[in-house]
């Protein structure tokens, strides 16, 4: 047991927030092994669950739950979940019981995975900062990627097409450029060629009816997915353009959140090598002694 007050401080500063941690880590891990093993059982209590809800629960959030339900919006999603989960899991467990345990291994492991995630964000927004052009150029690439390869019709949704259609409807945009980035769907052009529609842009490319709730994505036009045009769709608005606009006008918003991420980072780099410093210097006295 360390006697130094500071260090005693951080090793319970580091307890408290890596058990908070490993407490949201397991329950994450474990609702994504939940989705990926029985997805059955959790689209049944879901939907069970939103239709004995209060009669005044909003239809839209109910439309919401139905389409994130959706089998293979599931699949999808556990794997995502398992992952964020497992990551939060070690790191937040190396943390908590590298301080409760006084391990001088597993606080160093926990300060050295902290310090290279804390690099890589700064080595992120450098670069970005640096080759602005080209990291705009490679995001774009990277987006329409998932729309060329990935996106499909409102009947055979996945976890990247509603997530597109979600933001589409939410932000009043058209793919990342425009409505011209359908054009390259593969997944898209196939099943609306076999389903004999010719439709050229996604619903929720369209100005929506606000009469049904968001995840119906009801257009205005029933002809607009046929015949886009600037009065019934937003074609020509991109969403990388919007969300680009929308991040320049929160700037100070953004910057303050990405300072504080990073201050917390290094606060726990200090406190992990604080305690794990401390503990070696009292094991070296009673070596000694």
């Amino acid at each position: 047991m360390v006697a130094d007050c500071g260090a005693t401080c951080a090793k319970y500063i580091l307890c408290l927030f890596n058990f908070i941690f490993f407490v949201c880590g397991t329950a994450i891990l474990g609702v994504g092994t939940w989705l990926a093993v029985d997805k059955r059982s959790f689209i049944h209590l879901t939907r069970f669950s939103t239709l004995k809800a209060d009669v005044e629960l909003a239809a839209e959030v109910k439309g919401i739950v139905r389409e994130l339900t959706e089998p293979t919006v599931i699949e999808q999603g556990a794997y995502i979940l398992i992952a964020a989960g497992a990551f939060i899991f070690i790191i937040s467990f190396l943390g908590y019981c590298g301080a409760i345990k006084e391990s001088r291994v597993l606080l160093t492991a926990y300060g050295l995975f902290i310090v290279i995630i804390a690099l890589l964000q700064i080595a992120m927004i450098v670069m970005a900062a640096i080759y602005k052009h080209e990291a705009e150029t490679h995001t774009k690439d990277f987006f329409q990627h998932t729309i060329r390869k990935y996106y499909t019709t409102r009947d055979r949704k996945d976890a990247v097409t509603l997530s597109w259609d979600f933001m589409m409807a939410e932000l009043h945009c058209c793919g990342v450029k425009g409505s011209d980035d359908f054009k390259m769907a593969t997944e898209f052009i196939k099943y609306t060629n076999q389903q004999g529609e010719g439709q050229v842009v996604p619903e929720a490319c369209c100005k929506l009816d606000s009469k049904f709730d968001m995840a119906v994505f009801k257009p205005l036009d029933d002809n607009c997915v046929y015949a886009p045009t600037i009065s019934n769709s937003y074609m020509n608005r991109g969403c990388y353009q919007t969300v680009y606009d929308f991040i320049i006008s929160h700037l100070n918003v953004v910057i303050i959140v990405a300072v504080c991420v990073i201050a917390i980072q290094i606060l726990g780099i200090i406190f992990a090598f604080c305690l794990c410093k401390a503990v070696g210097n009292e094991r070296d006295f009673l070596y000694k002694y």
